[in-house]
């Protein structure tokens, strides 16, 4: 090959542009199991960056706030030297022998059931929802809108034996307060004005939508006064005024005996109705 070609060819490759870059293609995140929607998330972080209700701070938006009563939540040490959340299944015999108290009382699971209608509802993540826990043993746990209950009942005993003893939950990512242990009384966390209402079914009766009418905001407006009901979480029992003496009145949504996570999604259905939540 002669000079002028190899100069020929050497200025041709050269001159030659660089291949183009190949864009990297995005992989689609895989589905969540529990999707929350913008205005959730939006109302979730005002609520992580505001005011508390418990410093009994004005919310922008009117909640309505679920206190579960009496929620048979008590932790015993197994023979490992573990500790457990008592239930009447795996420690039949130690609540006859040891504790001298019938079996049937403690019931852990119906918290666990009534927890899970209420943090599934649209009502809470559309923001709108403040719930508390007063177990037997007169300890008041908030939680956070955000928080996730374990679907499972093991792993839901496990995470209350947790904050039971380290007295709050906190997320591995941010570092937020899920669950708390939390001063009594409870009626120091109310805000100004809220009325309070106990469930029972020997309370007056009201239709789901009559309730939702009669009883809460026609919106959740800032202005109007918050509406706060207390259920029950025990296995037998009701709510009384004389453990509650601020409740206004006594109320039922049917004329039969309802479990504590179906007489919830009546009420949080009629609200998230009249609120306009879908």
């Amino acid at each position: 090959m002669s000079d002028d070609e190899s100069s020929s060819a050497s200025s041709s490759s050269e001159e030659e542009p660089p291949p183009p870059q190949t864009k990297k293609q995005r992989v689609a995140p895989p589905l969540e199991i529990a999707p929350t929607a913008d205005a959730a998330a939006a109302a979730i972080h005002r609520q992580s960056t505001g005011a508390s209700l418990l410093t009994g701070a004005k919310s922008k938006s009117n909640r309505l706030i679920v206190l579960l009563d009496q929620a048979k939540l008590e932790t015993v040490k197994n023979r490992r030297g573990n500790y457990e959340l008592l239930n009447c299944d795996d420690h039949r015999d130690l609540c006859k022998k040891k504790l001298k108290r019938d079996p049937k009382e403690f019931r852990p699971d119906i918290c666990h059931q009534e927890l899970l209608a209420l943090l599934d509802s649209p009502l809470n993540k559309s923001g709108n929802l403040q719930v508390y826990i007063r177990t037997s043993r007169n300890v008041l746990i908030e939680l956070h809108p955000s928080v996730r209950i374990p679907r499972t009942y093991k792993r839901f005993a496990g995470l209350m034996v947790q904050l039971l003893h380290k007295m709050k939950i906190k997320a591995s990512e941010n570092g937020t307060t899920l669950m708390k242990v939390i001063k009594n009384p409870f009626s120091q966390h109310l805000p100004v004005g809220t009325h309070v209402y106990g469930m029972s079914c020997q309370g007056t009766l009201y239709s789901p939508a009559g309730l939702a009418k009669a009883l809460v905001p026609a919106a959740p407006e800032e202005g109007e006064a918050q509406v706060c009901f207390v259920i029950g979480a025990m296995a037998a029992g009701h709510v009384t005024t004389e453990d509650h003496p601020y409740i206004e009145k006594m109320i039922s949504v049917s004329e039969y005996p309802l479990s504590g996570a179906s007489a919830i999604n009546r009420i949080l259905g009629a609200i998230e109705h009249q609120w306009g939540i879908v």
